[in-house]
């Protein structure tokens, strides 16, 4: 590659990390938007006014579970299409489905307009939007990482992970801006605001996807004809015990539902904090993740896999549990500690995460992998966790319970992380074995290299570009 080459392809990767970052900041505004209106303003929106409050949050965070449930089914479709057509069209139509989903919300009657038919509607828009993030949040990953220079998948992979807290954060501070109308306008129509504006966003977003480019393996494979018939199959066939580790990684990234979705609900309907005050505390805490976690991905990158995730998530045993007991003091600065310390550790590792589960997958059934993946435990976990939390909460009406489940999610990130590393290799400048794989077969294709040259092979995000291969290399899965 010479150095006019070189920039091109810097520069192509800035703008797909840029164009990852916006889209998920998109999809996840969207997504996080309704998170914090089932804990605000859907069970007695919804539902019949004479619900008992508890019983009315459960059913709103159920209608947040269908969401959950839906995206395994995202995921299937958007990777099958993320590995026949392309990342680019595919996180288009995803994009398109979550903007309408979110926009018809705000336009919905409600529960004292249409009666059941309310819930229904909202569950449906709900599964819709479900189905729309199963298949972006691989995708973004991918047009990231594998348009990124040599060595730099899982640093680039960190752009869309931005969007996470990004999206949460423009979520929380458009409720938090609304929460200083009265609470009767706020219940009457405030609410729907953030759910309209969701349209003005997807063009925006429209635009900068349109104009991303597929990564150079995605338009060898599609040109070469040697996509996968049907990925998903092939996936489950073949990686199924990197699928259940990969979705095993996964539980800590759903602690925001305890932090925020519960939390804002248990705060302000049992603890006696104001909508406005506990959200600032949510956004306190938000602003603090968008800062540090690009950090877990340069940690990765830097020193050996498995002590950097150890580092990020050991604390997060402890540090999950008082958060809880710190809100409860019911002291504003205290709670923000509390909320932001918690914050730290598990953003770090969702920084880091993304890229290091692209690594465990070829290039053939990578989409469909990571979605597969991760939809399996949001499926499992994501939906259920503010379920979960409330349910322990009516139960025992102490938060002690919370605290101890929060702190298991990360006990089982830790585990499964460490028995992934094993398979796929836990250091970033050398090649996993699915890039292995991937490398293998560009050399047969290309035929074999002149005896005198030593063994070459490419990084993820590289554009198959033949780099040593340490002998010490993890052996292939």
């Amino acid at each position: 590659m010479n150095a006019t080459q070189e920039v091109a392809a810097h520069k192509r990767a800035r703008k797909a990390g840029v164009a990852s970052f916006i889209g998920t900041t998109i999809e996840w505004y969207d997504f996080y938007a309704y998170g914090i209106a089932a804990a605000l303003v859907f069970g007695k929106v919804f539902f019949p006014a004479d619900l008992n409050p508890g019983t009315a949050t459960m059913l709103s965070f159920l209608t947040l579970w269908a969401g959950f449930i839906a995206r395994p089914i995202g995921g299937i479709i958007f990777g099958h299409l993320g590995d026949k057509i392309g990342r680019k069209t595919t996180l288009v139509i995803t994009l398109v489905m979550m903007g309408v989903a979110t926009t018809c919300i705000g336009l919905l009657p409600t529960y004292l307009q249409i009666g059941i038919w309310a819930p229904i509607a909202l569950v449906v828009l709900r599964v819709i939007q479900g189905i729309a993030v199963g298949g972006e949040w691989g995708g973004a990953i991918l047009i990231a990482s594998e348009n990124a220079p040599k060595g730099k998948g899982i640093l680039y992979a960190a752009f869309a992970q931005q969007g996470s807290p990004a999206g949460n954060l423009l979520a929380t501070i458009v409720f938090f801006a609304l929460s200083a109308l009265p609470v009767s306008d706020f219940m009457l129509w405030g609410w729907r605001i953030p759910f309209l504006l969701s349209a003005a966003l997807v063009i925006v977003g429209m635009v900068i996807r349109l104009k991303l480019e597929e990564s150079d393996d995605m338009k060898r494979l599609m040109e070469q004809k040697k996509t996968v018939k049907l990925p998903v199959v092939a996936v489950l066939r073949d990686h199924w015990r990197i699928v259940l580790l990969c979705a095993g990684v996964l539980p800590i990234i759903h602690v925001t539902y305890f932090k925020s979705t519960f939390a804002l609900s248990w705060a302000t309907k049992e603890l006696g904090y104001a909508q406005s005050t506990f959200l600032s505390v949510i956004i306190i805490s938000l602003v603090v993740q968008f800062l540090v976690q690009p950090f877990g991905a340069v940690l990765v990158s830097k020193i050996d896999m498995r002590k950097a995730v150890a580092f990020m998530v050991i604390p997060e045993l402890l540090l999950m549990p008082a958060m809880f007991l710190a809100v409860e003091t019911k002291i504003y600065w205290i709670a923000v500690l509390g909320m932001c310390l918690a914050t730290i550790p598990h953003s770090m590792f969702y920084g880091a995460v993304g890229g290091i589960l692209a690594r465990a997958f070829p290039t053939k059934v990578r989409y469909s992998g990571l979605s597969v993946s991760y939809q399996l435990c949001s499926l499992l976990v994501g939906g259920a966790t503010p379920v979960l939390a409330q349910g322990i909460l009516n139960s025992t009406g102490s938060i002690i319970g919370v605290a101890i489940a929060s702190a298991c999610y990360a006990l089982v990130s830790l585990v499964c992380m460490l028995m992934l590393l094993k398979r796929i290799g836990h250091t970033a400048s050398e090649l996993s074995t699915a890039e292995q794989a991937d490398a293998d077969e560009l050399a047969l294709d290309s035929g074999p290299a002149p005896r005198s040259q030593p063994r070459t092979a490419t990084d993820t995000g590289a554009k198959n570009v033949l780099t040593p291969i340490a002998a010490t290399h993890t052996p292939g899965i």
